[in-house]
């Protein structure tokens, strides 16, 4: 989460769903987790002309599915698969690192596919999702991904095998050293030309809330997609 203060310049609407009544995987206890409830939401985020369908939940089973989607609908360029990630979590606001809180939701995108997993709610992590971000093939790309797999590891014991940092991919294909400082917002409007919308409320929003406003649902998901754009734009899974 990087705050920072832009014009909208982006427009979305959202269309919600009844919660799912399927039954969680029961595999790893995690913190707060819920095992009385799960749900399953769908929104429509819109960027520029891009429409992403986005998939809200704390059901393992529904990370599972989206998985299982994404990787019969890319059959044929699994080795060369792009996942923007992103991470969100409950803002620190006392300045120290030893209260930081834990992950609450883990974004993926793939295409105009976002998955918003709201871990922090979930009552385990599904193996599928280990196997996903430890395939060595797939490519996960972010700003400071290296940090946010750090937190996935401490939080979650969840690994991922292969990051690139869009920061040092951009560098390479520039090289132009203004690249190492940048945020995602700066990636954007720089590499994309368009303004990614980082409104400061949302920012510094509770993450952790059992419900998310549309506000986080786009802002989760836009910050999502766009790292995906970049990776595709900067062909970071050619390394």
């Amino acid at each position: 989460m990087q705050p920072s203060s832009s014009t909208p310049s982006t427009s979305a609407v959202g269309v919600s769903m009844q919660p799912s009544s399927s039954t969680p995987e029961a595999t790893m206890q995690t913190p707060s987790a819920s095992t009385a409830e799960v749900w399953l939401a769908f929104h429509t985020v819109t960027f520029y002309h891009d429409v992403i369908n986005t998939r809200v939940t704390n059901d393992p089973s529904e990370v599972e599915r989206w998985i299982n989607v994404m990787e019969y609908i890319h059959q044929g360029n699994l080795h060369k698969l792009v996942v923007g990630l992103d991470l969100e979590w409950r803002p620190n606001l006392t300045g120290d690192r030893a209260q930081d809180n834990p992950v609450a939701l883990i974004q993926l995108c793939v295409g105009h596919q976002c998955l918003i997993f709201q871990v922090l709610w979930a009552s385990s992590v599904p193996d599928s999702l280990r196997t996903f971000m430890g395939n060595p093939r797939y490519t996960f790309v972010g700003v400071g991904i290296a940090e946010d797999a750090r937190k996935l590891r401490s939080t979650y014991w969840l690994n991922i095998e292969h990051i690139v940092d869009l920061r040092t991919r951009a560098f390479s294909m520039f090289r132009d050293e203004r690249f190492f400082s940048v945020s995602l917002k700066d990636l954007a409007e720089i590499v994309l030309h368009k303004v990614l919308e980082k409104p400061m409320e949302v920012t510094l929003s509770r993450w952790d809330n059992k419900r998310l406003s549309f506000s986080q649902v786009k802002y989760a998901c836009l910050d999502a997609f766009v790292c995906f754009e970049l990776g595709r734009y900067l062909r970071a899974s050619v390394n």
